[in-house]
């Protein structure tokens, strides 16, 4: 549901619906952040790789048939940056769910973002189901 200019997943290459999904951001020097962030050494903002990696989880949970119901960020756990992202890289972003509790609309997610083979980022997400 997200748009440009907060749209951070360029391409969805793999999707399960209610089990996974995997996306892709090519990071360049044209993307808004980088002008402040840092203007001698542009770095992409932890936050937004983690939003970008929670975009890819609601992506992963939506539902085809009801395109009324939404996945919204509800909260980060155990999030670790382990190197810098930098314009010229391909973020790989993957989210699976790891419980699903049905009666509350919770979802639990384990997401991953590398460079390469190079992990960048990870964390466990909560979602919670609304519309």
């Amino acid at each position: 549901p997200h748009r440009s200019p907060f749209l951070l997943v360029d391409r969805v290459v793999e999707y399960e619906q209610g089990k996974q999904a995997v996306g892709l951001k090519n990071v360049t020097i044209n993307d808004n952040f980088f002008t402040g962030h840092f203007p001698t050494r542009p770095i992409m903002p932890g936050v937004l790789i983690v939003e970008a990696l929670a975009q890819v989880g609601g992506i992963a949970m939506m539902d085809p048939d009801d395109p009324k119901e939404n996945f919204f960020f509800g909260g980060i756990d155990a999030c670790k940056f382990r190197k810098p992202v930098v314009p010229g890289d391909t973020l790989m972003l993957k989210v699976a769910l790891k419980k699903m509790n049905k009666r509350f609309g919770v979802a639990k997610m384990e997401a991953k973002a590398y460079v390469g083979d190079g992990l960048v980022c990870e964390a466990e997400l909560t979602l919670y189901m609304g519309n």
